[in-house]
């Protein structure tokens, strides 16, 4: 993981200055806005109401912009002409029928255990309710297959069949990649309190996802699933994602905005359930969830709080018949940084 400190807008609210809540919300005219192109904004523990796929497609907007400057922020797998692609867990959609735009001669699929909202897709792509632990009985073998922000999904039994399942419906040479976030929030100038929510989020969510059985640690994991599985020239890019527009660099700042939003609406969905269910040291009633999302929005709002989280993009590439012959599945692992 990159070392680099972000840099803070010196101009970002002083200790004396009040911040407004419209100082939280992002300009149409912002860099997000000109990425995404116009867009508009109790198997899984995470809701599947309007408010989550609001922020299913405020996370949509923040992927594309973490990787603004590629030719294509869609994916990193270098696939050319792909004939089929597969979207597991499409929550919205929106990746799913942007790829299905950018490749019309390809058939995608978006399967989720929820149907998406989009009442309009692209006559390429087709969404499907299914739960991918069960055997998988599409018939075409995919050349990319895509997953994003899945943490809290499976087992790690669960994961490993999912890599397998995989590895086993993707053509010779075909991809695989994957985006997860480190749940933790960490901070470079110590300005999260150690007592702090914020300080203390992923030594808290952990434990609970444990007992809830849908470990949260994914993005610490995916690399060694992958090499398991048998997938080979994996690469893997790292980024610092500001919680808040405290950053001084204007994408970092537009990040931090949208993953502020990101947080914000999703929030509930997820503590409500989980905390009622496995909280520590029993489950907590909806009271006591609503004081502690209470503090956790004030954390977040805080403009002295320089909290972000790390992001994992990796993928990985199915080898061709010829290598797994001349057993040259040890390819040199390549590890990107990015922003």
């Amino acid at each position: 993981m990159s070392s680099d400190a972000i840099a803070i807008d010196p101009d970002f609210y002083t200790m004396e200055r009040e911040y407004r809540d419209d100082d939280w919300q992002s300009d149409t005219t912002s860099l997000a806005s000109e990425v995404a192109r116009g867009r508009v904004s109790e198997d899984y523990w995470s809701p599947s109401d309007e408010l989550q796929f609001e922020a299913y497609e405020t996370g949509h907007i923040i992927f594309l912009l973490l990787d603004y400057t590629e030719d294509n922020p869609l994916h990193r797998a270098p696939i050319k002409s792909p004939k089929h692609i597969l979207d597991i867990g499409t929550g919205k959609g929106s990746w799913a029928i942007d790829v299905a735009d950018m490749y019309p001669d390809a058939n995608v699929r978006g399967v989720d255990l929820y149907p998406p909202p989009e009442t309009w897709i692209p006559p390429n792509l087709v969404f499907e309710v299914d739960d991918v632990l069960q055997p998988w009985t599409w018939t075409t073998k995919f050349d990319l297959i895509y997953i994003r922000h899945l943490l809290g999904s499976f087992d790690r039994e669960g994961w490993s069949t999912l890599y397998d399942r995989c590895f086993e419906n993707l053509e010779p040479d075909g991809w695989i990649e994957q985006f997860e976030f480190d749940i933790s929030v960490y901070s470079d100038d110590n300005s999260l309190p150690k007592d702090s929510i914020l300080n203390q989020w992923g030594d808290m969510w952990y434990p609970i996802s444990e007992r809830a059985g849908r470990p949260f640690q994914v993005e610490k994991h995916m690399r060694a699933d992958l090499e398991k599985a048998g997938f080979v020239d994996i690469k893997e890019v790292v980024y610092k994602v500001p919680l808040g527009p405290w950053a001084r660099d204007p994408v970092l700042k537009e990040l931090g905005l949208l993953h502020h939003q990101h947080w914000s609406k999703g929030l509930e969905g997820y503590c409500m359930y989980l905390l009622t269910n496995f909280g520590a040291p029993i489950p907590w009633t909806p009271s006591e969830v609503q004081v502690f999302l209470a503090k956790t929005r004030a954390e977040l709002k805080n403009p002295k709080f320089h909290g972000y989280q790390f992001g994992r993009r990796i993928w990985a590439r199915k080898p061709r018949p010829d290598e797994l012959k001349k057993g040259a599945t040890d390819h040199p692992i390549k590890l990107e940084q990015s922003i």
